[in-house]
């Protein structure tokens, strides 16, 4: 049964799907990155878990996924029921990508919002997320850029944070708050400081606004930008489109929706965010994985350790003595280290296409 609340009628979701996953090799590669996988066992990838939880928002037609022409074809083939899918050409961050599809989507919807959400994110509980997206919508009404923040679970250094002020009179959003500020991912004493103050979320990079307010903060902050997406967004529904992408798309700003909108916008107030009260995790690392209890293959042997391995199936696997332990092993690559060093993962993906390897990046 749905969990849509009934006020969404004009509600857009975009799913950016991009991203290689570095930390999470040898399993995410280039070609085939996170969002592509079944990391947690479901038996869905997260992109599918992902269209999943929003198609229960909103349906089909109103959700975009914005993705590389490397990944465009088994995004389509995971996702059958879609039927609008942006294939940028090359990687231009979050800001060009959630702005071109919001560009088209307000030339054919004129009173949209939008929200954008992560293809690779774990969610639990799905009715405290639609409660969220739908306190965050009628917040995006009032003119508010709005993010769902997330309540942190720890003094975390991976993530940004955004720090909430005071309360909001929105009908239909109790929760609604201004934000004061965002900051960057912080170190361990500081974040332990944010902990204790309460007043401050984990940034999970989930946007709601009204199409027209997220284009025109963009034209007065970054009006070449801008101007390049709505040249874009013209020629979209026409002959033309194809050549217009081509040609603009690679003299786009590279540039973030939180340092294009969200940061500038937030130092006059115009930023609001509601709690997000569901599971989540963005699954950045090997240690995120097994925080999240997917310890991998069955029928490990372990002695005085624990961790988590993933195999291709077919070799036993025996951890003697190593708390922690990540092994990972494909048919062309094995990974050998520890939950404390998970982050460091990304190295040798790095390491490998330095060397020349780039076949196993």
């Amino acid at each position: 049964m749905s969990t849509a609340p009934s006020d969404l009628d004009d509600l857009h979701v975009i799913i950016p799907a991009g991203g290689a996953g570095t930390r999470l090799w040898p399993l995410s590669r280039a070609g085939r990155p996170k969002f592509l996988l079944d990391l947690t066992g479901s038996g869905r990838t997260l992109l599918q878990q992902t269209w999943d939880r929003v198609t229960k928002l909103v349906p089909p037609e109103r959700v975009h996924v914005v993705t590389g022409p490397r990944h465009a074809d088994a995004v389509r083939a995971q996702l059958p029921g879609l039927t609008s899918v942006f294939v940028e050409p090359s990687p231009r961050d979050s800001m060009p990508a959630i702005g071109l599809a919001t560009a088209v989507v307000l030339a054919r919807h004129p009173d949209a919002v939008v929200a954008s959400f992560a293809a690779d994110h774990v969610i639990t509980g799905e009715d405290r997320f639609a409660d969220a997206v739908a306190q965050a919508v009628r917040t995006a009404r009032t003119g508010a850029v709005t993010t769902i923040g997330i309540a942190p679970r720890s003094p975390s250094t991976a993530f940004g944070y955004v720090e909430s002020g005071a309360p909001l009179a929105v009908d239909g959003a109790p929760s609604a708050r201004t934000v004061v500020r965002f900051v960057e991912k912080p170190d361990e004493e500081t974040a332990r400081a944010y902990l204790r103050a309460g007043t401050f979320s984990w940034n999970a990079g989930m946007f709601v606004t009204r199409a027209d307010v997220l284009l025109d903060h963009l034209a007065r902050l970054q009006p070449t930008l801008h101007a390049g997406l709505q040249r874009i967004a013209a020629a979209w529904d026409g002959p033309a489109a194809q050549t217009e992408l081509e040609t603009v798309w690679p003299t786009l700003t590279r540039i973030a929706i939180d340092h294009a909108v969200a940061e500038p916008v937030s130092l006059t107030g115009g930023i609001a965010t509601v709690p997000g009260r569901f599971g989540w995790d963005d699954i950045g690392d090997f240690a995120a994985l097994h925080e999240l209890g997917v310890s991998g293959d069955t029928g490990v042997v372990w002695v005085e350790a624990d961790g988590l391995v993933r195999t291709t199936g077919g070799v036993t696997v025996a951890v003697v003595g190593i708390p922690g332990a990540v092994v990972v092993q494909t048919d062309d690559a094995l990974l050998v280290t520890t939950v404390e060093h998970a982050q460091r993962v990304k190295e040798v993906p790095a390491a490998l296409a330095a060397s020349g390897r780039t076949d196993l990046v």
